[in-house]
């Protein structure tokens, strides 16, 4: 068997660990890895259908990584560290703290049920905080008309 080139995208989301190649490690095995928050950023949890709702609402230009757990019906958003505290008033959001353990499965992979709706690209983009705040807002921010045309 060919050996596996790397996704670019979980090449970027080992990076986010301490020690990467302990996190390819457990991905060849079909294991997650578990990914501290803080170091390039912090997730967001909230509701699995909500997400989809605000994912539509921001677009796909403005998405980040947004891991999903269907059978939990969870979401966990990753947003850029310090953006908690334009979410800090939102109570359908819970933002996890720096060093939070995220349990993720390669960019490619979905793996004992959690998998990337927005997979991550290698790129280090991330949701901005303000959009994902105006998604889940008080009557939650909405795409222009003309965005679907």
């Amino acid at each position: 068997m060919a050996p596996r080139t790397r996704n670019p995208g979980s090449e970027w989301l080992a990076l986010s660990a301490p020690d990467p190649l302990q996190i390819h490690r457990l991905w060849a095995r079909e294991q997650l890895a578990p990914i501290p928050s803080g170091r390039l950023w912090l997730a967001v949890e909230v509701g699995l259908m909500r997400s989809v709702d605000a994912m539509q609402r921001i677009g796909s230009d403005g998405l980040g990584p947004v891991l999903v757990y269907p059978s939990a019906e969870l979401a966990w958003w990753l947003v850029p560290p310090g953006g908690e505290e334009l979410l800090a008033d939102l109570s359908r959001l819970t933002v996890r703290s720096k060093g939070w353990m995220l349990r993720c499965p390669s960019a490619d992979r979905y793996i004992d049920g959690l998998g990337w709706l927005e997979k991550p690209d290698g790129s280090g983009r991330l949701t901005d905080p303000a959009a994902l705040g105006a998604a889940f807002g008080p009557g939650g921010h909405r795409l222009q008309a003309g965005a679907f045309c």
